[in-house]
């Protein structure tokens, strides 16, 4: 059995399948039908029937039935000297109009065999000319496939209006494979498969040893790699007709696959997902690494970009980020696909459940998504404000802009959120920008990146922001310090601490999330249980979850604490106990104080009073965001002005500690750092200052002839 392919987990939803049988999978070597290989393809369609496909067919072999026939019945009537002479090629429209009929007979005699109907429908190229005609053809296939009957298509190559249809290519569709692309298409299949007698498209001649099965055609890679054989040996074009119609469909939509018709179970095969055949999808560029353009052309380009960018007014670039969010909307069904691909290999693969809930773009992800970047494109433009105006001296006036950093690299884990996070806040800023995703989330980062860049206009252009698929370990990326301003790493400890470690460049972000939460003994118990239970259950893989529970000693044994932390069990919370309250409590203890779980678990500890609480937090926390539930104001102040993190809250969960939360409209992640920026990093957190100095030709000159005012202006 072949192995699931990951591009195809489409699969799983497909219902109408179109199934091209070629001339060569119905006969044998020496023209005569195959019969017992028809009778196994019938049963196979058969199977789908009965499984809720609908299904119909494209049949080709009516002409080299026909000439079959016509050869043995002139042989039958031919005298000796006949025979001598030099025999004519036969009509092939004569070959047609005989063979369709004996055909169709076959199919019916062996459906009929297996309880099911069939029905003929013959068509010609002239016939879809007509608009009427195409809605009464949808009308008779929807009848047919309602009752269950499998409509078999061919070409009517009889009243055909080319002179030898086998032969000639012009037209709407010139044989079976491109009729079985523009059924497709018209009737809106899920999928097309082509029957050929080969396993699928080669590189070169099967026969060759050197030639191997390609089993995702990728244009841009294999248009001019390919060299085809010679034509079937009794259809009309061969794997090269299959070929075009089978980038004519999956340009259009209709995924296709290229296998053989004479292995066994192909069809069944083909719809488990397995790794036979050829695959056409449109997407299928998506899912090959870029190897043309290296990281530092890469940041050259950005930056460029980025330039451009900060030239448009601030009503053009506002317009750019309200066709990113349009676009994102528009495509949630082809973006959600493909996550669902990378799940598939994510599940396939053994990933732990934190980094696959980190994967998932939930039900109404990309909605929100959209929504946060409305937001940002509707906030004041960051862009070229004037901070603080001087008078230099007379005639001489210093300005204080906000610019953009350049070019933003970003390296991230898991969450393909992030990218659209990322890209809005980078176009906002005004700078370039550098992406390098996870492996497990390729496919998502890919079509996020498209579907983005392709919102971008020409005069800004698309390599402003530049997806990174090559397999540069993170060490090489973080050498080019000369052309990346900046660094900011998402993803898990080791990720942040191994690039803080191994640049010149500057970085910003975190190492870890443990977050606090210190239930005072003056809390109110009821607020204090709905806040934990949102810190840690909300989202548990956050970096803003609740890791780590202070319970003020006075609480300990009271009910209202018990039902907190039953509460948490309840919802299928592990619970550990820090040194003292696993005396008190019994839970186990946990590995260490200073631990970001990042999944349904968590540590409970004891602590005095409040500035036990700030003790612990400073010793064991990470700076990151922490909370206090209590009811006394001076409890309250203490903890909010002494606590040393980048958010501290006051009766509200840690989970408000996000960029679009906080009104930021998106974050780039959230920073510990106490230099340039800190907590969640949002448009203001990617800019930095330039001065700007207005004068009317003074000179130094030793400060001889300047007076120096050094006087503030109003802003303009």
């Amino acid at each position: 059995m072949a192995g699931a392919d990951l591009n195809r987990s489409f699969m799983k939803d497909v219902k109408r399948i179109i199934i091209k049988v070629g001339t060569a999978v119905i006969t044998r070597n020496d023209g005569r039908l195959a019969l017992g290989r028809i009778g196994a393809l019938c049963e196979q369609v058969k199977d789908l029937n009965a499984q809720g496909y609908e299904v119909i067919m494209v049949t080709s072999g009516a002409v080299g039935v026909g000439r079959q026939r016509l050869r043995y019945r002139k042989l039958v009537n031919s005298s000796f000297a006949d025979l001598q002479k030099p025999q004519m090629e036969l009509d092939g429209k004569a070959c047609a109009a005989v063979g369709q009929s004996g055909l169709m007979a076959l199919y019916d005699m062996l459906f009929t065999q297996l309880d099911v109907s069939s029905s003929q429908l013959l068509v010609t190229d002239s016939d879809f000319d007509n608009s009427n005609f195409r809605e009464r053809l949808r009308e008779t296939v929807e009848s047919l496939l309602e009752l269950r009957v499998i409509p078999i298509f061919n070409e009517n190559d009889a009243i055909s209006t080319r002179k030898a249809p086998y032969e000639d290519s012009s037209g709407i569709f010139w044989d079976n494979d491109s009729l079985a692309g523009l059924l497709a298409l018209e009737l809106k299949a899920d999928l097309l498969v082509l029957l050929s007698d080969v396993d699928g498209l080669y590189s070169g001649p099967p026969s060759e040893p050197s030639s191997k099965l390609i089993h995702t055609y990728i244009k841009e890679k294999h248009y001019h790699e390919i060299t085809f054989g010679d034509k079937s040996r009794v259809g009309r074009g061969g794997m090269t007709a299959k070929v075009q119609a089978a980038v004519w469909a999956s340009t259009g939509g209709v995924p296709v696959v290229i296998t053989s018709g004479c292995a066994s179970q192909s069809l069944v095969k083909v719809l488990r997902g397995e790794k036979i055949g050829t695959l056409f999808h449109k997407n299928a560029s998506l899912w090959e690494p870029s190897k043309d353009t290296s990281v530092r052309e890469m940041a050259v380009a950005a930056r460029d970009c980025s330039r451009r960018l900060q030239n448009l007014t601030s009503e053009e670039r506002k317009k750019i980020l309200v066709d990113v969010a349009d676009a994102l909307e528009a495509n949630e069904d082809l973006i959600r696909s493909e996550n669902e691909a990378d799940l598939a290999a994510a599940h396939e693969a053994g990933y732990e459940s934190a980094l696959v809930s980190r994967l998932t773009l939930k039900p109404g992800k990309i909605a929100s998504l959209a929504k946060s970047v409305r937001t940002l494109a509707n906030m004041e433009d960051p862009i070229n404000e004037i901070l603080k105006r001087t008078e230099v001296a007379d005639g001489l006036v210093l300005e204080k802009t906000s610019c953009p950093l350049g070019v933003l690299l970003i390296i991230f884990e898991s969450r393909p959120d992030a990218l659209v996070q990322i890209a809005s806040l980078a176009i906002r800023s005004g700078n370039g920008l550098l992406l390098k995703g996870g492996k497990e989330a390729m496919r998502s980062n890919a079509i996020l990146h498209k579907v983005i860049t392709n919102a971008i206009p020409n005069n800004v252009g698309e390599k402003l922001i530049g997806l990174i698929t090559t397999r540069d370990e993170i060490a090489d990326l973080l050498k080019h310090d000369d052309v990346i301003d900046l660094v900011i790493p998402r993803g898990s400890n080791k990720l942040v601490a191994q690039i803080k470690s191994s640049t010149k460049i500057p970085v910003l972000g975190h190492a870890d999330g443990v977050c606090h939460v210190y239930i005072d003994k003056s809390a109110d118990m009821d607020m204090a249980k709905r806040i934990v239970m949102d810190a840690k259950i909300d989202y548990p893989a956050a970096c803003n979850a609740m890791e780590t529970l202070l319970v003020h000693k006075d609480l300990m044994k009271t009910p209202e604490l018990n039902d907190i932390l039953v509460a948490l069990k309840t919802a299928g919370v592990n619970l550990y106990c820090g040194p003292v309250a696993h005396k008190v409590l019994g839970y186990p203890k946990a590995d260490s104080l200073h631990l970001e779980y990042s999944s349904m678990a968590c540590t409970v500890e004891i602590v005095d009073d409040v500035q036990s609480a700030i003790d612990h937090i400073h010793r064991y926390g990470s700076a990151h965001t922490d909370c206090v539930v209590t009811t006394d104001d001076k409890v309250a102040e203490t903890f909010l002005r002494q606590v040393d993190s980048a958010a501290v809250l006051y009766n509200a969960s840690t989970r408000f500690s996000d960029g679009a939360r906080f009104g930021l409209g998106a974050e780039v992640g959230i920073s510990t750092g106490r230099i340039h920026a800190r907590g969640p990093v949002g448009v203001e957190g990617l800019l930095t200052t330039r001065w700007l100095l207005r004068g009317k030709g003074q000179v130094v000159n030793g400060d001889k002839d300047v007076e120096y005012t050094h006087k503030s202006l109003p802003l303009q």
